[in-house]
């Protein structure tokens, strides 16, 4: 494959995704990580997501990998994304699957109970280093950040978040609940695109006059 093209499948995915398909009541939801990220964006500041989840296996893997991708769409400068969870599992394998399947370039770096994986979105950016941890991790920032609660669970589970500067609730059905089901790959990758088209919008906002 020509390497000026190595991402064309992704980039072609992101075009594709659907941002009128949201609803109202969802962008309402959306919003306030959308003033929070313009607000960082228009005083010049590390703009530093961290998303949040019980086990960091699966939505918040989701929604920092799209986070991280959508601001580098845009150009928005100075966006880093993390995701931890209130435990440690793993990154659950089905994620690195379904996010090939749309165009990531991802490599296990370390294997063992909680593997270590480079998810590569650009030919010029950083890959993603993904794997399991609590949000308070030493890989995630201390203080300034915006925690991004991606479970209901997290989100009654974490009512304060030390050096958070701010917390928003943005919360997603589990696709954890069709494992093992014929349904699984579909439930999978409709949750990706959920989270890809709602990050479209939160960083085309952004972006927005």
């Amino acid at each position: 494959m020509n390497k000026i093209n190595s991402f064309k499948t992704l980039n072609d995915y992101i075009i594709q995704l659907d941002v009128s398909t949201i609803t109202a009541q969802r962008k309402l939801v959306l919003q306030p990580l959308i003033d929070y990220i313009k607000s960082k964006k228009k005083s010049q500041k590390p703009i530093d997501l961290n998303f949040i989840c019980t086990h960091n296996s699966r939505r918040s893997h989701l929604a920092q990998v799209w986070g991280q991708v959508m601001a580098s769409h845009f150009k928005i400068n100075n966006v880093t994304c993390y995701s931890g969870g209130t435990e440690i599992t793993a990154m659950f394998p089905k994620i690195a699957d379904t996010l090939i399947s749309t165009g990531f370039d991802i490599t296990a770096l370390s294997e063992g109970k909680n593997p270590v994986y480079s998810i590569k979105y650009s030919d010029n950016n950083h890959p993603i280093i993904a794997f399991s941890k609590t949000y308070d991790d030493g890989f995630n920032p201390k203080s300034g950040f915006a925690a991004i609660l991606t479970c209901s669970s997290a989100d009654q589970g974490c009512p304060f978040i030390a050096g958070a500067a701010k917390r928003i609730p943005v919360t997603y059905e589990d696709p954890k609940a069709f494992d093992n089901t014929d349904l699984q790959s579909e439930k999978y990758l409709e949750r990706s695109t959920q989270i890809a088209t709602e990050m479209k919008y939160i960083f085309q906002q952004v972006t927005a006059n």
